[in-house]
């Protein structure tokens, strides 16, 4: 089993929003919701998670460019 080590994301509500982030393995940022710590996690490759983050702080194009451009990076997969 692969051993993330999650820490909260610095703009997570403490109530609401909660997500969790690992950066400490090589060429993988996994992210899962901290309220389910059990349930999937989603594993980017640096690029892709620095799209990802690039689009939702820019908010440029809403969700379907994010997504197509994660997609087209082929670095993310559900697990």
């Amino acid at each position: 089993m692969t051993a993330f080590a999650f820490r909260k994301a610095s703009y997570s509500d403490p109530e609401h929003e909660c997500v969790e982030v690992a950066t400490n393995l090589p060429r993988t940022v996994a992210v899962r919701d901290s309220k389910n710590p059990r349930g999937p996690v989603l594993r980017f490759s640096p690029a892709a998670w620095a799209v990802f983050r690039a689009a939702l702080t820019a908010r440029a194009g809403g969700a379907a460019m994010l997504a197509h451009r994660v997609a087209r990076s082929n670095g993310c997969a559900a697990r």
